[in-house]
């Protein structure tokens, strides 16, 4: 599978575009859409730049994703590659929410299991609880 255009708009909707090198909450440099991948300090980029990064990102993802070969929906599929976008997969692999989604991707309490990867720093987010919680609707719609 594929993002659909909505994933796409979800993941921009939180990572926001930076054509500047910042550090995240967690104390990564970041660049363009939430990109991590070789970013340094006081590194510019262009839009351009930043969508190439973007859909190399994306790839990434969706292989992650599509890797476990589970019988899900678009938009459970959108959702779960936003949660790899800013999780990591190799955090996705290990999670009790695949695990869950294994079982059963029906299961409503699923959405506990999104909600859990809150912390950025060992800290709360408000962005990250927010995010959870879209995606976890995304997931169910």
């Amino acid at each position: 599978m594929k993002t659909s255009q909505r994933g796409i708009n979800l993941i921009k909707s939180f990572e926001s575009l930076k054509l500047k090198a910042y550090k995240c909450p967690a104390g990564v440099w970041t660049i363009g859409y939430g990109s991590t991948s070789n970013v340094r300090e006081g590194m510019v980029i262009s839009e351009q730049q930043a969508e190439t990064m973007l859909k190399n990102d994306l790839m990434t993802a969706e292989n992650a994703v599509n890797n476990q070969r589970l019988d899900i929906t678009q938009n459970q599929f959108d959702a779960l590659v936003s949660f790899v976008f800013n999780c990591g997969s190799g955090n996705f692999a290990k999670s009790t929410l695949l695990k869950k989604i294994k079982v059963n991707p029906h299961d409503p309490s699923i959405t506990k299991w999104f909600a859990v990867w809150n912390k950025g720093g060992g800290k709360v987010l408000p962005g990250l609880v927010r995010r959870r919680k879209e995606e976890a609707e995304l997931y169910f719609t």
